[in-house]
Parts: C-alpha cells; sequence; structure tokens
C-alpha cells in the first residue's frame, strides 16, 4: 500500500517510454498563440492580463538593471504554476514533485544571478559575507556561515517545492483511500472525509500557485543582492 501512495510520483509509461516530456510540453500548448490584431479574444486578454500582472509583482522589489530578468521570471512563474495546478487533476503526474527537475531549475538561475554579481560588483557581492562592524574574532566564523547559507540556497529553493507539492498530494491520496474505504462501512464518516478532501484540494490549489510565486520571488529577490 505504501509503494501504491507514491507511485502517483513515478512518470506514466507508454510502451516503455516515460511520458514526462509530454507532460512538459503539454502546458505550452494551452496558451493562446499571439495575435498582432487590435481586437483579440477573451483568453487571449485574460492571458494578456495575468502575465501583466506576473510581471508587475515580480518586478516591484527589482530596480532598472533587474527588469531584463522580466522574460526569464514570467516564463518561470508561469510555467510552474501551469505545472503544478494540471498536476492536481485526477490520473496526472507533477513534474515539480520530483527534486531533480527543481533542482535543475534552482541550481543554473541562481547561479546566474550569483555570477551577475561577482561579474558587475564583485566588491559588493562579496562584502554580503562579512557584515560591517563584525568583532574580529568572529570574521573566520561568520564567512563559512554566510557561504554556508549562501551555498544552500538553490537546495532550499527546489527542496521547499518539492516537499510542499509532495506533502500536500500523499495529504489527497491517503483521504481519497479513506474515503473510498468508509462509504460501504460509515457512509456518514465518508461523506465527513470527502468534505475534508473537497477542501484540502482547495487548499492545494493555493499551494500550488503560492509555491510557484514564491519560487520566482526569492530568485528575484536574490538577484536583487547581485544588482
Amino acid at each position: 500500500m505504501n509503494l501504491s501512495f507514491f507511485d502517483q510520483f513515478t512518470s506514466p509509461c507508454l510502451l516503455g517510454i516515460p511520458l514526462i516530456l509530454l507532460s512538459l510540453l503539454f502546458p505550452a500548448l494551452l496558451l493562446p498563440a499571439p495575435d498582432n490584431r487590435w481586437v483579440t479574444n477573451r483568453l487571449s486578454t485574460l492571458q494578456l492580463w495575468f502575465v501583466h500582472l506576473i510581471t508587475k509583482q515580480l518586478m516591484i522589489p527589482l530596480n532598472k538593471a533587474g527588469h531584463k530578468w522580466a522574460l526569464i521570471l514570467t516564463s518561470l512563474m508561469t510555467f510552474l504554476l501551469t505545472i503544478n495546478l494540471l498536476g492536481l487533476l485526477p490520473y496526472t503526474f507533477t513534474p515539480t514533485t520530483q527534486l531533480s527537475m527543481n533542482m535543475a531549475l534552482a541550481f543554473p538561475l541562481w547561479l546566474a544571478t550569483l555570477l551577475t554579481g561577482l561579474r558587475n560588483q564583485p566588491s559588493a557581492s562579496l562584502g554580503h559575507l562579512l557584515p560591517e562592524g563584525t568583532p574580529t574574532p568572529l570574521i573566520p566564523a561568520l564567512i563559512m556561515i554566510e557561504t554556508t547559507s549562501l551555498l544552500i540556497r538553490p537546495l532550499a529553493l527546489g527542496v521547499r517545492l518539492t516537499a510542499n507539492l509532495t506533502a500536500g498530494h500523499l495529504l489527497i491520496q491517503l483521504i481519497s483511500t479513506a474515503t473510498t474505504a468508509l462509504l460501504p462501512i460509515i457512509p456518514a464518516v465518508s461523506i465527513l472525509t470527502a468534505l475534508i478532501l473537497l477542501l484540502l484540494t482547495i487548499l492545494e490549489v493555493a499551494v500550488a500557485m503560492i509555491q510557484a510565486y514564491v519560487f520566482v520571488l526569492l530568485l528575484s529577490l536574490y538577484l536583487q543582492e547581485n544588482i
């Protein structure tokens, strides 16, 4: 039974071929194609409004030098948000529950922000490792602590996203299993459990959106430190 709970985190296969690539490309197919007409449909208008809202929220903590990252951060936000929400549908696979994928997104982007700071303002970037006014005996220890906290940032990004989505999917699986098992035995308790499952599903929709926003927002804050 324990294995069946975790089967939802494995990519479905067709003829022995994992369908993870198709699941990663499918969200892009749902977005309407850009149109150069003055009057577009409601879906395109809603998409443009949503993308503009995301971009505005992500660019608030950044100065003008960081606005060059608007396309990357907005695309990443849309990508994570769409995949997280699609993963809540029945019989689907959520790629963002895999730590390998989240680390593949977090590490290169974090490294890009770090290299940007070391290239443009090396003194200020290295100055974050040693706050001003630190007592001399504490300098070696503080540098080691700040360096460690700097290096574990991508790991924290990937683990946070993976842990939140995995925990939510496991809770939904456990409560849905309990609802099905209690239905022929105690229908009243089963109905109550189904209500809890509905509330948990609504909560997971919110978690899917919040975690995508937090992932990209932290990257933008790391970028702000280095520009």
